[in-house]
């Protein structure tokens, strides 16, 4: 097992990952505002190789699918045993300790899930490999599972990465002000309002004036509809779920009537082959 971070004085968070290959793991948990939280003692991460819990020589960790099929299935064994190596360790609120695979069946991730993981001290997550793991694995071990999108990659490894970050970044103290999570992406159910910086002008392109007069309150306005536009033209099915006032939801009628309205698909609905 390799650590990273030592807990200090603050109350931390312990996130245990369960993968083949520890070495994936430490540039990016050793750079950016993920090392930064486990240097100041926030965050505790925990790589666990699933091959140590192997009994055999040649420490084998997966092995042919009942049934016959193509590919290997990680076997059930190693994986129950370094989670419950982990377990005694974890102090409190272990029966509503979150176990997760990492799986393309999984429930997609979403901001609403980060949010929902950052409320955890505790929390393990299992990297799938091959063609993925012994069934029981899911029926009795795991209780929940999580994809980052509907693509297949070679491990869980990769989506473990994701999860952390996104968990991470919420966690009190993790950046310089509360308001940068807040104003992100998905934090309110839009996308995240234009930002500029300087200089002003740039080859002619200029910065909006409303953020150049300094009068905050029609700055927080224009960015409020800038999200909302930005939204609509880009993720439009995440309107119908945003917290919107009465005004909000009439500009959005506006701005629907002003979009383009996209051209007819040319493609037959008959297959002339």
């Amino acid at each position: 097992m390799r650590t990273l971070g030592i807990a200090g004085r603050i109350r931390s968070v312990q996130i245990d990952i369960l993968t083949l290959f520890p070495q994936m793991f430490q540039s990016p948990f050793s750079t950016g505002i993920l090392n930064r939280a486990i240097d100041q003692g926030l965050v505790r991460i925990n790589i666990h190789n699933i091959r140590d819990c192997t009994h055999d020589k040649h420490h084998i960790v997966d092995d042919y699918t009942y049934g016959g099929g193509a590919g290997m299935v990680l076997k059930p064994e190693p994986i129950f045993e370094t989670v419950e190596s982990i377990k005694p360790d974890i102090k409190e609120g272990v029966d509503i300790l979150p176990i997760i695979l990492l799986t393309p069946q999984g429930r997609p991730f979403s901001q609403e899930i980060a949010n929902e993981l950052s409320s955890y001290r505790y929390m393990i997550l299992i990297c799938g490999r091959y063609e993925g793991v012994d069934e029981r694995v899911r029926e009795h071990l795991v209780t929940d599972e999580i994809s980052i999108g509907d693509y297949v990659l070679s491990g869980g490894d990769l989506a473990a990465m994701v999860v952390v970050d996104a968990v991470v970044r919420l966690l009190p103290g993790v950046l310089g002000s509360k308001a940068s999570s807040m104003d992100d992406s998905y934090a309110a159910g839009l996308l995240e309002y234009p930002q500029y910086t300087r200089p002003a002008v740039f080859r002619g392109w200029s910065v909006p004036q409303v953020l150049l007069l300094g009068n905050h309150a029609q700055i927080t306005n224009w960015r409020r509809e800038q999200a909302i536009k930005r939204t609509l033209e880009r993720r439009p099915e995440l309107i119908d779920k945003a917290s919107l006032s009465l005004g909000e939801r009439q500009l959005v009628d506006g701005l629907r009537n002003c979009l383009p309205t996209p051209p007819p698909s040319n493609l037959s609905l008959t297959n002339t082959i």
